[in-house]
């Protein structure tokens, strides 16, 4: 496999120490004000030899990082174009040879919103959505947004207690929700803050590995 590239956002494509024989593709979207160099440790932390990592940019500026979209004002038309420029890099991935079943999308906060908003709307089969201390977007709009592939696409959400920033019966109630609706959606709680915890992150690593291994 060739390096991955797009020209939609910022990136830096991390291949896999090991890879297998098909690659496998985590990638990664960051929360407000980060960017993608904030997550340049997840290769190392994670420890996953045959995974290979997308990171990018949100896009537009904001204080020195970057957002995915308007958080203090009017959001939707934002989360709208920044939902149009994953689905676009989903298709750029794929056109350059990758299987979308081997594709995860991991975010957190803004990402985390963003990752599920594009992923349960994408019109292919992904191999994983993975969202920490966020939130679903257009929550009228579900069932009726699914698409064909989310019901066969494996979810884990995380999200804290104590959460100062996103109320954790907030996104806990959005997630009882989507597994109403029959999504297979895994939700773990955690005694934290708007952060991600070790032991968080461990959970986050064996449900990785069980992707790569399906």
């Amino acid at each position: 496999m060739p390096m991955l590239s797009t020209k939609r956002l910022a990136f830096r494509y991390l291949p896999a120490s090991k890879p297998g024989p098909r690659e496998k593709l985590l990638v990664v979207f960051h929360g407000l004000g980060d960017s993608m160099n904030g997550y340049a440790w997840m290769p190392s932390e994670l420890g996953l030899e045959d995974l290979s990592y997308f990171l990018v940019n949100a896009p537009d500026d904001y204080f020195g990082g970057f957002s995915w979209f308007d958080f203090m004002g009017d959001a939707v038309p934002g989360i709208i174009r920044s939902r149009e420029i994953i689905l676009g890099l989903l298709k750029d991935l794929t056109d350059q040879g990758l299987r979308s079943e081997d594709i995860l999308l991991f975010g957190f906060s803004q990402g985390c919103l963003m990752a599920l908003d594009a992923g349960l709307r994408a019109p292919m089969r992904l191999g994983g959505i993975c969202g920490v201390s966020g939130w679903l977007a257009f929550q009228d709009e579900y069932p009726a947004a699914l698409s064909a592939f989310a019901k066969k696409t494996k979810i884990l959400v995380t999200h804290g207690l104590r959460d100062p920033l996103l109320p954790f019966s907030i996104s806990a109630a959005q997630w009882r929700m989507l597994q109403g609706m029959g999504l297979d959606l895994e939700f773990q709680s955690y005694d934290k803050e708007h952060t991600i915890l070790p032991e968080e992150l461990d959970g986050i690593r064996e449900w990785i590995r069980a992707r790569l291994r399906a």
